[in-house]
């Protein structure tokens, strides 16, 4: 049962919501609150694009705390997943590389997870940020949450040994070995996870990649695009070490492999 079709590389966790929410818990929200605290600090308006919203966990706390959320993601089976367990949203379908919501609609997008990273090419990025403007009611923020590029200049770290974790799952014990290696041509972080788990079933492999964004390229790409950069830093966040906690101001280095941003729109789509 091992695959070697291109789509089902790619998209193992994606068709998999349950597997996704095993091998990656937030039982105590983590992103969401952190997020809250970002859209709180810099007084954003009730009305929140998540994009990329995944399997809906963060959308729904936003929700919850009184905003009022679209989750947006291109998987229909996270949207359905999200839509039965994480209620409260509305939920649709849309590719980040350029989608249109209405225009001014929402006061803050977010795109936490990498996800904004999955704009491999320059193209892709300015598609993003294009919509974004135009999704975006004067003065609305764009929070996003990421890997950092930097990271990875003269570091090696990450790409040394394979990273395994295991968890169980569906009365089974789950393993994922995950190995990165730098594609610098194409400025990528590219990723290849072999599952497998103690049930006897074969080894899957999932292929996938993240756009390397340095933060000073960034700025610009936001700055191209209306955007006036308020917070860039590499911590603490929902996934730094140590995690971001109730009450932490946002810090002032871009040096660690996690990378926030906070930006405001500043010169609205015409």
């Amino acid at each position: 049962m091992t695959h070697t079709a291109t789509d089902d590389l790619r998209n193992l966790l994606t068709d998999n919501p349950e597997l996704y929410e095993a091998r990656f818990p937030d039982t105590h929200r983590l992103a969401g609150r952190w997020t809250e605290d970002c859209l709180r600090r810099y007084g954003a308006g009730p009305r929140v694009l998540d994009m990329g919203c995944g399997t809906g966990r963060d959308a729904a706390h936003l929700h919850a705390v009184g905003r009022k959320v679209t989750g947006a993601d291109l998987s229909e089976a996270m949207l359905a997943h999200a839509r039965a367990h994480h209620p409260g949203p509305a939920y649709v379908r849309a590719d980040l590389h350029g989608f249109d919501l209405g225009h001014g609609a929402f006061d803050a997008v977010v795109c936490l997870d990498s996800s904004l990273l999955y704009c491999h090419t320059n193209a892709q990025l300015d598609g993003f940020l294009a919509s974004c403007r135009r999704a975006l009611s004067p003065g609305g923020l764009l929070v996003a949450e990421m890997r950092n590029g930097a990271y990875f200049l003269g570091r090696t770290d990450l790409l040394d040994t394979p990273t395994v974790h295991e968890f169980a799952w569906q009365g089974s014990v789950h393993r994922s070995t995950t190995t990165l290696t730098v594609d610098r041509t194409a400025q990528l972080l590219r990723r290849s996870r072999v599952w497998t788990a103690d049930d006897g079933s074969p080894p899957v492999e999932q292929r996938s990649a993240w756009r390397l964004l340095f933060p000073q390229e960034l700025r610009r790409l936001l700055a191209a695009h209306g955007f006036e950069v308020l917070d860039l830093h590499d911590g603490p966040g929902p996934r730094t070490e140590p995690p971001w906690r109730e009450g932490m101001p946002p810090g002032d280095a871009t040096d660690a492999d996690r990378l926030h941003v906070v930006a405001r729109l500043t010169e609205p789509a015409p």
